[in-house]
């Protein structure tokens, strides 16, 4: 299982705790039929395992966090952020890109 360091935001607080990531992603990027010069949509590896254990996996947020290595809470921060993503993508037909750094 691979750690995965994460950035804080903003300038003050502890720094985050690293999450333990699985399954590293096989693909980069999911792009659409192109429809234009659209710029894609950036979603963090810890935010796809998050998505892959608890909608693909059917885990609960708990038994997800506790496989990751973090909170209920920042499990589900995750997965709200994954699915905005996601939908985003999707609705307006632009690129999901993993983004690696």
């Amino acid at each position: 299982m691979r750690q995965r360091w994460r950035r804080r935001r903003g300038r003050r607080g502890r720094l985050p705790k690293p999450v333990n990531i699985g399954v590293p992603p096989l693909v980069n990027v999911f792009m659409p039929d192109p429809i234009g010069d659209q710029e894609p949509v950036k979603i963090e590896p810890a935010e796809l395992e998050c998505l892959r254990l608890v909608d693909l996996e059917g885990l609960s947020q708990e038994e997800a966090g506790d496989r990751m290595g973090v909170s209920r809470g920042t499990v589900w921060r995750l997965l709200q952020s994954a699915r905005k993503k996601v939908a985003q993508a999707l609705t307006e037909g632009r690129p999901l890109r993993v983004s690696v750094e």
